[in-house]
């Protein structure tokens, strides 16, 4: 009785499923196949010689001779969409990507299973890629299928079991117990037994009982069931709706890889320049990532290229920081606020320094936080060594842009910058002011305080503050001179408590003993208006004075203990405590109130 192949493979792939816990070995099979696949299509695209394609092959050689060295062979049978060992599924033409999958190609060319024996040298495995996409040169040109290209070589390492041999076997040979796929035997095996068999029985005469059970006509039969057609109909599907930008992207990048023609190629690379305006439009960063990174290895692929071919691939990379494409860019993201940003980091770090101008512009327009802070991270690395737009940009009158710019310099660390800084240290937004103070400290960590005290007078308070807490560190020195007008307002002393601590801290650390004789008039002089406020200042100056210590300190704090107020003699006699005990070297006793926040 006759059998078709379908349902002969149907029945020796033995409900080929996944399970929940996979075996080493499967796991194996299925790492040496997808490389095998992208072995493969490497060799298609740039050819067998070149050096990623090479790569390529010996990394799959070295990964399946470890295979063989362990499981002494690696047998798959083949299914139209799907290649299976042991009732796993190993490799599947959806997971594996576009393009003719390596199962479909084995299918279409007859083979139903495939085995690798250990022993596989690297030239038989160059010659078997080879084979799978017809590099092999012959004379024969019907002889373009890979069995007939495998059976030529007749290589021991490298067996197959075609669907033809399958369908004129015997119908008994088929009707096994679907455990093939799970036992140690291979179809190959079955077959030569099969045959052995034939030969044993022709000799004994007894071979006439089973023609009847062949295809008499030798003509491979096919039987599509619903199930398939449906499968079929899925694919057909897919492909309709493949992304067509992808699939003519493959198309050049094939022909990049593989075309001769001096003429074709100036027209592909004129392409070229159009598919980076359009992806820039549609902003597709990730698929303009690949294209930059794929022409930024041409030379690579394509060693063999001339300089007019050279000239122009370093015209479309250099093109991309023309300012007509960062504006396109900057269009883009402000008319798309939710923008998927993924790549554009990149696409921005292939640009060259020639777009920092343009870069600049487009971080002052951006309306989205985001963006702006992917932008300004690529001029951190593109305007480094070409800081002049970046500097100019200072004095621009956008607060959020102008403190991008400052990041940028805080984040490079050089004190060249410090003077250009200073220049703005007024600009009208109090947080372009903090930032200004925070990389005064960092370029100027130490010396004359002058331009700090100069925000004494400023109208926000948390400015001021972020001028004390450097002053205060004991890191600057400044005049007494430059603090006097500030001591001498009247308005000073209707300042909050904690800020006319913090401005005394910073100037017991800004000037020492030169400030002693203002404190020691505080402690020691009459005060007609403002008694309880001025009181507060003359304990405050006690406090500083006993922190500072010095002999003429203590002299000071002695007076305002004998002419001082009440309150203010308390305070003297408590900083002379703690001067002492700072003078013996023993830890002192904070008796005051707490200090000024930072």
């Amino acid at each position: 009785m006759s059998i078709n192949v379908t349902s002969a493979q149907e029945m020796l792939a033995a409900a080929v499923a996944a399970r929940g816990a996979e075996d080493p070995e499967i796991v194996s099979i299925k790492r040496v196949l997808k490389l095998l696949d992208k072995t493969a299509k490497s060799n298609r695209t740039y050819g067998s010689a070149n050096p990623v394609a090479q790569k390529f092959s010996h990394q799959l050689f070295e990964e399946l001779t470890a295979h063989l060295s362990t499981y002494a062979k690696l047998a798959i049978l083949v299914q139209r969409s799907e290649l299976s060992c042991k009732d796993y599924v190993v490799y599947e033409s959806a997971s594996e990507g576009g393009g003719e999958s390596l199962a479909f190609k084995l299918y279409a060319d007859g083979i139903r299973e495939l085995v690798l024996y250990q022993g596989l040298t690297e030239e038989d495995l160059s010659f078997f890629l080879s084979a799978l996409w017809k590099e092999i040169e012959t004379t024969d040109e019907d002889d373009d299928d890979i069995v007939t290209r495998l059976w030529s070589k007749n290589l021991s390492t490298i067996t197959v079991a075609t669907a033809e041999e399958l369908s004129k076997a015997n119908d008994g040979f088929f009707r096994l117990d679907g455990k093939i796929s799970s036992s140690d035997t291979t179809l190959r095996a079955l077959l030569d037994q099969e045959v052995n068999r034939k030969k044993r029985a022709g000799s004994d005469g007894t071979s006439g009982g089973n023609a009847t059970n062949r295809f008499q006509s030798g003509l491979t039969g096919f039987e599509v069931t619903e199930e398939e057609l449906a499968t079929l109909a899925k694919e057909i599907e897919s492909e309709r709706k493949q992304d067509a930008l992808m699939y003519i992207l493959d198309m050049l990048t094939a022909i990049l890889a593989s075309e001769q023609s001096s003429k074709l190629l100036t027209k592909l690379f004129s392409l070229w320049s159009t598919i980076v305006d359009s992806l820039l439009q549609e902003g597709k960063w990730t698929v303009l990532e690949s294209v930059l990174s794929l022409l930024h290895e041409t030379d690579t692929v394509r060693p063999d290229l001339g300089d007019e071919h050279k000239q122009q691939l370093a015209s479309v990379l250099s093109g991309l920081s023309r300012a007509e494409r960062v504006k396109t860019i900057e269009n883009y993201l402000n008319r798309t606020p939710n923008a998927n940003v993924e790549g554009l980091s990149t696409v921005l770090l292939l640009m060259t320094p020639d777009a920092v101008p343009a870069l600049c512009s487009m971080l002052g327009k951006l309306t989205v936080p985001a963006h702006q802070a992917i932008v300004a991270d690529a001029l951190a690395v593109l305007a480094k060594d070409h800081p002049d737009s970046v500097v100019r940009g200072l004095f621009d009158r956008r607060p959020a842009y102008v403190r991008h710019l400052l990041a940028i310099l805080i984040k490079w660390n050089n004190p060249k910058f410090i003077e250009s800084i200073e220049k703005v240290i007024r600009y009208p937004d109090a947080h372009v002011r903090r930032d200004v103070i925070r990389a005064i400290s960092l370029f100027r960590p130490n010396g004359n305080g002058t331009k700090l005290v100069s925000l004494m007078d400023d109208t926000d308070e948390s400015v001021r503050f972020a001028a004390l807490k450097p002053l205060m560190s004991g890191q600057y020195t400044v005049p007494f001179a430059l603090w006097s007008p500030l001591l001498s307002e009247d308005q000073f002393v209707d300042r909050p408590l904690s800020e006319r601590r913090a401005v005394f801290q910073a100037i017991r650390a800004t000037c020492g003993d030169e400030a002693i004789p203002y404190w020691q008039k505080l402690m020691t002089g009459w005060a007609w208006r403002n008694r309880k406020k001025k009181e507060e200042l003359a304990v405050l100056g006690a406090e500083m004075l006993g922190k500072l210590a010095t002999p003429a300190a203590m002299d000071a704090l002695s007076i305002g203990a004998q002419k001082g107020s009440t309150v203010v003699r308390q305070a003297c006699a408590a900083a002379l405590t703690q001067a002492q005990r700072l003078q013996r070297g023993a830890p002192s006793t904070d008796t005051f109130s707490q200090e000024a926040r930072p």
